[in-house]
């Protein structure tokens, strides 16, 4: 095990520099910087004086040392726009994402598991029919017109939901619903595929031949070895939910991350729009990280391979 974590351990630092060089770089190759922030009346010398003031002036291996050293401190920088620590107002907000990103993962997994057990124990029937109906239904609808369908219904006709803000957990319950439905055809699938593959396995025959009783059978023995891709889809999708919420942050006025991020763009205010992506693309690498070490708990062929 701790040879398997090692080497894992090793993959994730090489991923994470690479992708801080990456969020480095993108604002880099977006113009000229200095330019941007002194404005578009600005005069040579002007620029020069932005350039020098926020190290714009230095090459560019030397503005990435300068930064990634200040990173590793937790020094992110401060706001363009605000003048605030980037670091502050980064984590004063992603609280709200981290929420809305977990409560969606437990809206799809409650719908998508059932439905994909059920679906593999009555193949081809009304009930996988069903059960494949809606997940291409989740997987067809647009996010934010689902979001706006919610917000009429619920928001509007029946007043069931606040529609806006995030203060308290009603005001989570549609957005999560938007963002579990969305998510929730790809556990479905999997669930249905690994459930059907593992309930032709020998052991299961054996298990039955035993006399076991048909839920122990299809939920000790079945759904355990089936669930295992279900967990490195769980990071995946947390990782892809975390940075993938600007939109219905923005809709239902959530004042997250991914908010921050789209008014950070809209003001040019690159160590904000720079230290998130890094943040956030951190965060997937971690939780791809975790869920290599849940799955190699659970399955001893996978750190023994």
């Amino acid at each position: 095990m701790a040879k398997f974590l090692i080497h894992r351990l090793y993959i994730s630092v090489l991923v994470a520099v690479t992708v801080s060089v990456i969020a480095f770089g993108l604002l880099r190759l977006s113009g000229d910087l200095a330019a941007e922030l002194a404005g578009e009346d600005a005069t040579p010398e002007e620029i020069a004086v932005i350039a020098t003031q926020y190290g714009l002036d230095k090459p560019l291996y030397v503005q990435y040392f300068n930064w990634a050293g200040n990173a590793l401190t937790g020094d992110l920088g401060r706001s363009l726009f605000t003048n605030e620590p980037v670091t502050e107002m980064i984590f004063d907000r992603i609280g709200v994402t981290i929420k809305l990103a977990f409560f969606s993962i437990v809206i799809a997994l409650i719908i998508s598991i059932p439905l994909g057990v059920l679906a593999s124990v009555y193949p081809n029937t009304w009930i996988d029919r069903t059960s494949l109906g809606l997940a291409v239904f989740g997987q067809a609808i647009p996010n934010f017109f689902f979001a706006l369908l919610l917000i009429l219904l619920f928001g509007v006709k029946l007043r069931w939901f606040p529609i806006s803000g995030n203060d308290t957990f009603a005001h989570f319950i549609m957005p999560t619903m938007t963002l579990g439905i969305g998510v929730m055809p790809q556990f479905m699938r999997l669930t249905r595929t690994g459930m059907l593959d593992v309930l032709g396995s020998d052991f299961i025959r054996t298990a039955r031949a035993k006399g076991l009783s048909p839920l122990k059978v299809l939920f000790k023995h079945a759904l355990r070895n089936a669930i295992l891709p279900i967990v490195s889809l769980m990071a995946v999708v947390l990782g892809f939910l975390l940075g993938g919420t600007v939109i219905i942050e923005s809709i239902f006025a959530l004042n997250g991350v991914g908010f921050l991020a789209f008014e950070s763009i809209l003001r040019q205010d690159f160590p904000v729009v720079q230290s998130i992506v890094f943040i956030l693309s951190l965060s997937y690498i971690l939780l791809t990280l975790s869920s290599d070490l849940i799955n190699a708990q659970l399955d001893p062929r996978i750190r023994l391979g």
